[in-house]
């Protein structure tokens, strides 16, 4: 295995275009999209809670593709992806690291949002040796303060979301202040942009499955950060509602070796508002 395993040649040039993939790894199918160059270490992204591929803002995915391979997949059994979603962080870690080793790799960087970034910290914490640099975004500790309410959160702005014929993401990840309706809006609109070839949505038993997941991890006595001693870009908005963003200067003191930037008038969603700077700021982590 190594990391400079090369990527197919039809990976695509835009998120908006790659190939859906599948690969199967401890008896699941892993649906999967990859661009960027062939070579050099990976960036895995690790989503959210309720996610599928055709979650992840494009402007992202394509600004940090521009100069790393980027591979998205879908966690066990959601989107276009088989089994049985798993009700807790840790087995969410497992078949995530048995995902990366099926495309024969042994050295990756995590991009974690989220739930994403829950299931990267303890990747690293149980492989160490296969994670070479973290970013971790809206995203807290095990046993954070808040972590736990995020059941009654998005319970509560799904329904109003229903009410309102919005997307629930307009209030989960976004501010209401002016500045942050137009960020949401736009980011729904770019979440849009593939048209052909998209993924399946969550089913609400895996919805159930990962919204209990992410209740455990609130309720989990804290755990030893300090053992992570990969570099880590921790980013949030100053204003997250489902993962309060004190939980990102939690992260950012306890982990030895981190950087912490906080986006002024947004929220969860944080990196996607300001995503032309997360990515500047992202690509010169990455690249240090």
């Amino acid at each position: 295995m190594n990391n400079q395993q090369e990527a197919p040649d039809d990976v695509g040039t835009s998120y908006q275009d790659a190939p859906t993939r599948t690969i199967a790894a401890g008896g699941v199918s892993f649906a999967y999209r990859e661009l960027g160059p062939a070579t050099g270490v990976p960036v895995i992204f690790l989503t959210h809670l309720a996610a599928v591929l055709d979650n992840w803002d494009p402007r992202v995915v394509d600004g940090i593709a521009a100069q790393h391979r980027v591979i998205t997949f879908d966690n066990r059994g959601v989107g276009a992806s088989a089994g049985s979603t798993p009700d807790t962080i840790a087995a969410m870690a497992t078949d995530a690291v048995t995902f990366i080793r099926a495309l024969g790799l042994d050295q990756v960087d995590l991009l974690g949002f989220s739930m994403g970034g829950m299931i990267a910290q303890v990747i690293a914490q149980d492989q160490p040796q296969l994670v070479r640099k973290l970013i971790l975004a809206g995203t807290g500790p095990a046993g954070g303060e808040g972590i736990d309410k995020v059941t009654r959160i998005s319970n509560l702005d799904t329904i109003r979301g229903l009410l309102t014929f919005t997307d629930p993401k307009q209030f989960l990840f976004f501010t209401r202040t002016p500045t942050g309706r137009r960020a949401g809006k736009e980011f729904l609109a770019r979440l849009k942009e593939r048209t052909h070839n998209r993924d399946e949505a969550i089913s609400l038993r895996s919805y159930a499955a990962q919204l209990k997941a992410i209740h455990r991890w609130g309720l989990e006595q804290p755990s030893d950060l300090s053992v992570i001693r990969q570099p880590v870009l921790v980013a949030n908005g100053e204003s997250d509602k489902m993962v309060p963003t004190k939980n990102s200067a939690d992260l950012a003191r306890r982990l030895p070796d981190s950087e912490l930037v906080i986006y002024p008038d947004a929220g969860h969603g944080g990196i996607f508002q300001y995503h032309a700077q997360f990515v500047q700021t992202a690509l010169q982590f990455l690249g240090q």
